[in-house]
């Protein structure tokens, strides 16, 4: 099989287009061949050696995909040759052939495209635990999220409104975000003035209830951001690590930060149940699944470019012929 493997970690150019032998399957797995795979900025990370990459040698980066069930182990059950399946948790996807465990398997509608899968399932995901778990968004509460525009901070957005949100402020870095944020219902507030003095103006000095947080080293005016009594959910660092906080002023202030990783939130059973809500919520055009822009897998390097230079509005994806 074809499959995008890393040969130094580095820039873009290391990624290869290369042969590998076929994946073998065990009794409890699935063999997918792919049709679509999902672009995230933990491959970015990865191939930087950055985080860590899952063996054997040679890396191939991707955990999100969707395709088509090429060949069931002996003790699968639930799925057969030719069925459509989506998943977001399974290693070395940028491959045309992937091995993947079958509770780890999302099937998928007819009328789930591929495309659609890929870009939604592990943002779509994790923008749900965030809005039911993380902090239970309710009807009326008022919301700031940054990086609005992007892959996870979109779909939070959009999220917030269907569980009844107020009011979203979408904290975004150009103008050209700023209209995409718009487009999604959010009010954009540019992340390069004083965002934290603008989300409290609007809300009339009181601050907003919920703030989204997968910048990092935002963390503080996020919490200057939120009103007395209110939540910071922090979930990544894409701009750098957050600053220390002191516990005396979240008791001072009664103010909250909470976490959270989203394979902590998917038992058995539930990492189903989240995508078949969020699948019917596209269909019931509730939820826009943005695609900035499609690569084959053999120009992975030039996909890893798009990303990286954070010019992408929604999501990059990989095709497999």
């Amino acid at each position: 099989m074809k499959a995008v493997i890393v040969e130094s970690f580095g820039g873009p150019e290391v990624l290869r287009y290369a042969d590998l032998p076929d994946p073998e399957i065990g009794p409890g797995d699935v063999l997918v061949r792919m049709r679509v795979v999902g672009l995230n900025f933990a491959d970015i990370y990865r191939r930087r050696g950055e985080a860590p990459v899952v063996p054997p040698a040679p890396p191939v980066l991707g955990y999100e995909g969707a395709g088509v069930v090429e060949r069931v182990g002996a003790a699968v059950s639930g799925f057969r040759p030719g069925d459509r399946v989506g998943f977001a948790d399974v290693p070395r996807a940028n491959a045309e052939l992937v091995c993947a465990r079958a509770d780890r398997l999302i099937p998928l509608a007819a009328e789930t495209s591929f495309e659609d899968a890929a870009a939604l399932l592990l943002q779509g995901l994790s923008a749900h635990f965030l809005t039911h778990e993380s902090h239970v968004l309710r009807p009326g509460e008022t919301v700031a999220i940054h990086a609005a525009a992007g892959g996870v901070g979109g779909l939070l957005a959009q999220i917030a409104q269907i569980r009844g949100a107020a009011r979203v402020f979408g904290i975004v870095s150009s103008g050209p975000k700023a209209e995409a944020a718009r487009e999604l219902g959010c009010e954009p507030i540019l992340a390069s003035g004083d965002w934290v003095r603008a989300v409290r103006a609007r809300t009339g000095e009181r601050g907003v209830d919920v703030v989204y947080d997968g910048t990092g080293a935002t963390l503080s005016g996020s919490l200057d951001a939120a009103r007395v009594g209110g939540t910071v959910v922090y979930f990544g660092s894409a701009g750098g690590n957050p600053p220390l906080i002191d516990p005396g002023r979240l008791l001072n202030e009664s103010k909250r930060v909470a976490g959270g990783d989203l394979w902590n939130h998917v038992a058995e059973g539930e990492l189903q149940a989240r995508a078949a809500e969020l699948f019917g919520w596209v269909r019931a055009g509730r939820l826009r699944v943005r695609i900035d822009s499609t690569f084959p897998l053999e120009r992975a390097t030039e996909a890893h470019m798009r990303l990286e230079s954070r010019a992408a509005i929604g999501k990059v994806l990989l095709t497999v012929a």
